[in-house]
């Protein structure tokens, strides 16, 4: 297995959270037709009301930088862009297997 795992956290206004959380879940929703993308979780924390987790995996690094180039991808990044007050790369990951 030679995949390749993102695991990071947008910060945000509180009251922007939900906002990008449905902008995500359209992401994934688009994903959902790319066979090269085999996880795309959002999540958020009741601790962390400014904060949106993404966790991704994908078939290769090449496969997600190619994500990164579609229109429906752009379009979704230019509507997140203005919320978005910050970005952390919590991990680079090489999933080595498991349930997904």
């Amino acid at each position: 297995m030679n995949k390749f795992g993102l695991y990071g956290k947008f910060k945000v206004q509180v009251e922007d959270r939900e906002t990008l959380v449905d902008i995500l879940l359209e992401a994934a929703l688009s994903m959902q037709s790319l066979d090269d993308c085999e996880v795309y979780l959002i999540s958020t924390a009741e601790e962390e009301p400014d904060s949106v987790y993404v966790y991704e995996v994908w078939k290769s690094e090449k496969a997600h930088q190619a994500s990164l180039s579609l229109d429906s991808t752009k379009l979704l990044i230019q509507r997140a862009k203005p919320i978005i007050t910050g970005m952390e790369r919590i991990n680079t990951l090489h999933p080595r297997g498991g349930k997904s």
